[in-house]
């Protein structure tokens, strides 16, 4: 660790409690505040320290950088990022194309510092010379029910990155660590994206757009973009895979002598629905071909429409007897 170590600045170890700093910053703060120690520079320098080392190590996410990374928690992500990358990139690219395998450790902590800041190490090639893919992307989509079954779009805000346009992404100009992308080589890079939802895609699915995700390295190929669906729940259909599910009412007489009712579908229309005679309460009965689209097919699931018996209300007298007739003809 170059720089001054915080936890000595305060006077605390490393297990240090977040009670333990506060106190030890109250004290110290109190003791060097400049109020207290009117024209003494050196003092004025121990407060700085001070205030420098609390608003680290009182932070959570800037304790745990610091922990890990030391003065330099500040590149913490692009250390982070680059650490993860000497792990997934071990097979590494040829300038004519042909592949190899590169055995043993690719570097530790030190070679992560070289690289981000500036130094450089004797492997017999560059590392950020050599072709690698780009990462991929991922992000959230929720559509409905009727956007999956006919297919839509989405505008993604794409949060990647690009080259650097200072050090043209070698993270160096003149041998040191690139001002504008602090050695990353890569700097944050927003863009505007439409992406094409297809028919038939249900909670899991995954979209993928191929080249749309992080660019490669050393003109490496990029990585992919994917959108992970989530279909919100329809207050009229019921989804089970590619089949829909409805309710639908049907008069007691339908029900009982047989007849026709109308069937909503996502599309907004109705279809006609022939009831059988006797038809019990809570039949399904299936609309074949008009459920949702397979994904990437051209054939469809069934429509389901499970039968509720609707009983008649506001009985006329006449209507009353002619029930109380059947009562009689067929007793319980």
């Amino acid at each position: 660790m170059a720089g001054k170590n915080y936890y000595d600045i305060l006077g605390i170890n490393k297990s240090g409690t977040d009670k333990e700093i506060k106190q030890a910053y109250r004290r110290l703060a109190r003791k060097y505040h400049p109020d207290v120690n009117p024209g003494d520079k050196s003092a004025e320098a121990k407060f700085k320290e001070v205030n420098a080392a609390f608003e680290v190590l009182s932070d959570k996410e800037k304790r745990r950088k610091y922990d890990k990374y030391g003065d330099k928690w500040q590149y913490a992500d692009q250390l982070d990022e680059a650490a993860r990358q000497q792990a997934q990139y071990r097979q590494y690219t040829t300038g004519d194309g042909t592949s190899f395998h590169f055995g043993g450790d690719i570097g530790g902590m030190d070679s992560l510092f070289d690289e981000l800041f500036g130094g450089s190490r004797s492997r017999g090639f560059s590392r950020r010379s050599q072709p690698r893919r780009g990462q991929d992307l991922e992000t959230n989509v929720e559509v409905t029910l009727e956007e999956a079954f006919s297919g839509s779009s989405r505008m993604i805000n794409l949060q990647g990155e690009k080259p650097c346009p200072t050090c043209h992404g070698t993270g160096q100009i003149q041998n040191l660590a690139c001002s504008t992308c602090r050695g990353a080589g890569m700097i944050a890079d927003i863009k505007r994206l439409e992406v094409k939802i297809p028919a038939g895609v249900n909670t899991g699915s995954r979209v993928r757009i191929s080249g749309k995700g992080q660019p490669g390295y050393g003109n490496g190929p990029s990585g992919d973009f994917y959108l992970n669906v989530t279909v919100a729940p329809h207050p009229v259909f019921k989804r089970q895979g590619d089949d829909l599910t409805t309710d639908i009412s049907v008069p007691l007489t339908v029900a009982a002598l047989g007849g026709e009712v109308q069937v909503p579908t996502l599309k907004g229309g109705k279809l006609a629905l022939k009831i059988p005679p006797e038809t019990q309460n809570g039949r399904i009965l299936r609309l074949g071909g008009q459920g949702m689209p397979h994904l990437s097919k051209s054939t469809r699931g069934d429509l389901k429409a499970r039968v509720n018996i609707v009983l008649p209300t506001n009985l006329t007298e006449k209507e009353k007897e002619l029930f109380r007739q059947l009562g009689q003809l067929r007793p319980a």
